[in-house]
């Protein structure tokens, strides 16, 4: 199954997979770190504090004894949280804890060439002016921090050379400093994490100050238009969409109105065009019918059953001009009709009075229930649903109308037991003149006007119709009203 996102998700998922890309980068970064060559720009100060960290040890190790030395790495281990490790030349460990070097890690400590020692100040080094008790060491002042990463298990290892006496009048050696770390920053010793949290901390918090108000007026102006659309879909040419943006939403907003506009003028129009035709009709159909009583009483018998023909015609042509005034007149809404309280209950049995009271109709409503509806506009749509529920399913069993409390509001909904329809005619059931069957014969019904007059009936009380096949079988139409309070 395919998901389907909004707008808006799509947009911020967008935003923040960006996020976790710029957080990607920056974990790459910080793994890089220990990859890099010493001269690289991306370490920043890391050398300069490593530097001044292993100046003060490499003070106290140069001429101190290996248990003093064991002392002072311990001491700075337990401060910075890291283990501080002294090797010689040859690999063979002078201080720190007992951890197995990596062949990597064998193979800078015992290659001369692998990185330069550091240039400190003191008896050792030419540049403080206290030439050594030994070889001198070379000036050339270079980057001296090496940095690696090493796996089974996961660690983190900076090293650089340092000088030392071997006691007494030994010569200056040089030997190497590791510093290993469980923890990529090296617990602030190898860089400090902390300008780079609050950096990403701060473009994700400009990111959504920016980001949100944006997608959120876009989206929200994106929802108005498809909730205005979905209502003008349904006839509802009252509604406007705001059109005050300067960008293409705006310009699409003034198309909706313009286009909402055009259509209730033609839809409005229609509606008078037929109301006009069919009460003008009204008196010659009238007429018609009049005549033809006159006829059939003085025809012969033989040419009786010719009149009979017409007048049935005339009939059919009668109905269908008053199913067109009634659907125009319940079109028309205007601020006259006026919703009042009506027991539900009371009209459904009027109703059933009215238009079936010989089939089996059964009322299941609660005689409290009231709803906010104008009377007259109600019992025509409850009487043309009844009507095309006996018309289609009066056979197949009972017709039940039964209404309940829901959400706020009352469900009035009338069920029969017959074949309903076509689960893709569903939408179209109350359309004007649309009918199941393609032709017209006069024993296949009526004008398809029935349920188009339910619908501006329906609508005209300010509520809502839908219509729902039943499991195993059956057509329910069902009215939401507004419950009297």
């Amino acid at each position: 199954m395919r998901l389907r996102f909004s707008l808006f998700t799509r947009i911020m998922l967008w935003f923040f997979l960006n996020l976790i890309v710029l957080v990607a980068v920056l974990f790459a970064f910080f793994n890089l770190h220990f990859r890099l060559d010493p001269n690289s720009p991306l370490l920043g100060d890391s050398n300069n504090r490593i530097e001044g960290v292993v100046r003060r040890i490499a003070a106290e190790v140069r001429e101190a004894s290996n248990e003093e030395r064991e002392d002072i790495l311990k001491r700075y281990s337990e401060t910075w949280q890291v283990d501080f490790l002294l090797y010689a030349n040859n690999g063979e460990r002078l201080a720190g804890q007992g951890i197995p070097l990596p062949a990597e890690l064998q193979r800078r400590v015992t290659e001369p060439e692998s990185f330069r020692e550091a240039p400190f100040a003191g008896p050792g080094n030419p540049a403080s002016g206290n030439p050594p008790r030994g070889n001198r060491m070379s000036p050339r002042r270079a980057p001296p921090v090496f940095w690696l990463k090493t796996s089974k298990p996961t660690r983190y290892w900076a090293g650089l050379r340092i000088p030392m006496f071997e006691g007494g009048n030994a010569p200056l050696t040089r030997g190497t400093l590791l510093i290993s770390s469980d923890s990529m920053s090296g617990h602030g010793l190898f860089f400090d994490p902390w300008p780079w949290i609050i950096m990403v901390a701060v473009v994700f918090l400009l990111s959504i100050l920016l980001w949100l108000p944006f997608v959120r007026g876009l989206t929200r102006s994106i929802k108005q238009m498809t909730t205005a659309t979905e209502q003008i879909a349904e006839e509802h040419f009252d509604v406007r969409v705001d059109e005050h943006r300067s960008d293409e939403i705006g310009r699409l907003g003034k198309a909706v109105n313009h286009l909402t506009a055009r259509l209730s003028g033609f839809v409005s129009g229609q509606k008078r065009f037929l109301g006009d035709i069919s009460h003008e009709l009204n008196s010659p159909l009238a007429r018609m019918q009049f005549a033809l009583s006159i006829l059939e009483e003085r025809v012969d018998p033989a040419n009786r059953a010719y009149v009979e023909d017409v007048q049935e015609e005339v009939r059919l042509m009668s109905n269908l001009v008053s199913e067109l005034l009634a659907y125009a007149r319940a079109g028309m809404k205007t601020s006259a009709i006026k919703l009042e309280r009506v027991n539900l209950g009371e009209l459904a049995e009027q109703v059933i009075e009215r238009e079936a009271s010989a089939h089996d109709i059964r009322i299941e409503i609660d005689p409290s229930i009231e709803v906010m509806a104008h009377a007259e506009l109600l019992s025509r749509a409850v009487g043309n649903v009844i009507r095309n529920a006996v018309r289609y399913a009066a056979a197949a069993g009972p017709i039940t109308i039964e209404a309940s409390r829901h959400n706020g509001q009352v469900k009035l909904s009338i069920t029969d037991c017959g074949p309903g329809v076509p689960a893709e005619t569903l939408d179209k059931l109350f359309d004007p003149f649309f009918r199941l069957e393609p032709d017209r014969a006069r024993n296949t019904g009526g004008s398809g006007l029935g349920l188009a007059i339910v619908k501006t009936c329906v609508e005209a009380c300010e509520a809502t119709v839908t219509a729902h096949n039943r499991v195993p079988s059956g057509l329910e139409i069902i009215i939401f009203l507004k419950t009297a309070a």
